[in-house]
This record gives structure tokens, sequence and C-alpha cells, in this order.
């Protein structure tokens, strides 16, 4: 793992075309702004870890309403 130390205003890069932008520093929470080429998804890792689980077991076929939801939801996301 690289670690580095960015105050708000300063960035790095990924790569030629991602770049992370610290935006502020408050208490504990940092906040990031990303900019990245719209073919490369973003997400929480939180988020990716449910994709990845949903996608390892197939999902809950029982329920297709939760399935679109979170088809809709990953869509939507992924355009950001």
């Amino acid at each position: 793992m690289l670690v580095l130390t960015r105050k708000p205003g300063q960035s790095i890069m990924i790569g030629d075309g991602v770049e992370v932008q610290v935006l502020s520093v408050a208490g504990e929470k940092v906040r990031l702004g990303i900019t990245a080429p719209r073919d490369i998804s973003i997400f929480r890792n939180e988020v990716y870890e449910r994709i990845e689980s949903e996608n390892s077991t197939g999902g809950d076929d029982d329920d297709p309403a939760t399935n679109e939801a979170v088809s809709n939801a990953l869509q939507r996301l992924s355009q950001r």
C-alpha cells in the first residue's frame, strides 16, 4: 500500500486518467473527488463487496424486484 499525505485542494493521479482530489478534511471525515473516464466504474468498498457477493452467489433469484433494484442502482452509479 502506498501512503501519501495530501492537503485539501491537492490531488494524486492514478495512471493517465484517474485523479483523486482531497476536497476537505473535517475531524475524521475526508471528502474526496474522483475524476475518471466513463468506462471506469467507481464504487465505495461496501457497495463493491455487495456486488461481488451478489455475483458470486448468483443473487436472490426468488426476488426479481430486488435483483432489478440492485441492477438499476449499479447502472446509475456507473454513469456518474
